[in-house]
């Protein structure tokens, strides 16, 4: 029975993963084909694979274009270039993307189409430091950010004002052709302006906005730029209209899953598709949400599986780190509350196939979890505190290796009361 309810858990997993898949959902949202020239720019993880796909759609219309997406994240194209740089924190590369893409939307007229191909990551793979401020700067702003706990809607409201190419300014750079934006949501609430923080997207954010989250997580800025932010220029703030089209989202690929569920004989309860917070905090809720189904029959009687979906967050605070990563975490912390309870199992993994920076997506928790940890010499709660959640799963043998997916709609959560 063990590895028939592994093999349902990782179903559960791919069924929400091909639900985001752009070869799919992305020709239903094309819009008319144009009378001039149609230029395509992208960024993200799945950026690659939209742009395949839509080269596959209109295989009668003449593309050009870059997009840019991760190491390792490229696919092969005919007529679109695709570019490949660093995530999650930005590097040369990134800025040499963004000028490439930045250039390809310039003179272009009104008879011209730009469709840009959006998905998460985009924020790091799409970078050109504001002014006053050095591609230095950034990675250490980012990666500052990245530790701090700062949830993805507030990082992403920072980077965008410091950045010439983020918050609605590649719109603008490509006045005055149409511009129509084809997107996969990675973030609680599907903002298009928070998605790779939003370069298509109106945005009516201020300087002081985010100098607040600066100050909030005490990351420094360059003095210059902080007098930049407290008298934010007219040009910081992006108000116009935009043709913005969700092709897959958190949503979505969440349905799909409980589609599976009930496939296999279990009832689905979405609990939601933008949880946020503390990885570790989410375990300790969700064990308490399956011992309540497991001993009360509430908020849904068993078989169940609670799906739930959005971006948490790992918090370091000084002490050295281990390898890990959001699903992880809040796997192992899972893992730590339930204390083997039986009929109780769970899978997490973020959608991209990486959690984190591991070569991991994700990891599933067993009811003997903790038991083969012990005889294998792992100490569960010194692992967690140590934010070494990858090496407690790795040792285990319960890591869920995908490889990169080429979407991208965040994490997706499943834990299974039998």
């Amino acid at each position: 029975m063990s590895d028939e309810i592994r093999k349902r858990l990782r179903a559960l997993f791919d069924a929400g993963v091909r639900a985001a898949d752009p070869r799919k959902t992305l020709p239903a949202h094309l819009p008319a084909r144009p009378k001039g020239r149609c230029v395509v720019v992208g960024a993200g993880k799945a950026s690659a694979l939209m742009a395949a796909a839509l080269e596959e759609a209109w295989s009668d219309v003449a593309l050009t274009g870059v997009v840019v997406t991760r190491y390792g994240h490229a696919v092969p194209t005919t007529r679109i270039e695709i570019l490949e740089a660093a995530h999650p924190v930005p590097d040369a590369a990134s800025v040499h993307a963004s000028e490439r893409i930045l250039g390809a939307v310039r003179g272009l007229t009104a008879d011209d189409l730009v469709l840009a191909l959006i998905s998460g990551g985009g924020s790091s793979l799409l970078t050109l430091p504001a002014e006053g401020l050095t591609l230095a700067d950034k990675q250490r702003i980012n990666a500052a950010l990245l530790s701090s706990g700062a949830p993805i809607g507030e990082m992403n409201l920072v980077r965008k004002h410091l950045s010439r190419i983020k918050g609605g300014r590649l719109a603008l750079a490509a006045a005055p052709a149409r511009v129509v934006t084809l997107v996969i949501s990675d973030v609680p609430g599907d903002d298009p302006a928070t998605i790779a923080s939003g370069p298509t997207a109106p945005d009516l954010s201020r300087g002081e906005d985010a100098l607040a989250v600066l100050d909030r997580y005490e990351i420094d800025l360059p003095a210059g730029l902080r007098k930049t932010l407290e008298a934010p220029r007219a040009s910081t703030m992006q108000s116009f209209t935009a043709d913005i089209r969700m092709i897959a989202s958190p949503a979505m690929s969440l349905n799909a899953v409980a589609d599976e569920a009930r496939r296999l004989g279990w009832t689905p309860l979405i609990l939601g598709d933008a949880i946020e917070g503390e990885s570790a905090g989410l375990g300790v809720v969700m064990a308490g949400i399956a011992r309540s189904v497991r001993d009360h029959g509430l908020p849904v009687a068993a078989p169940a599986v609670l799906l739930s979906g959005g971006e948490t967050t790992v918090t370091l605070r000084g002490a050295k780190a281990g390898r890990g990563g959001r699903n992880t975490e809040f796997l192992l912390s899972l893992a730590r509350q339930l204390s083997g309870m039986k009929g109780v199992w769970a899978i997490a993994g973020d959608s991209d196939g990486i959690d984190g920076t591991e070569d991991a997506a994700g990891a599933i928790v067993s009811p003997d979890t903790l038991d083969r940890a012990r005889a294998s010499g792992l100490d569960a709660a010194s692992m967690l505190r140590g934010h070494d959640s990858y090496s407690f799963f790795a040792g285990l043998g319960d890591l869920v290796i995908t490889g990169p997916t080429l979407t991208n709609v965040n994490d997706l959560r499943a834990v299974v009361i039998t």
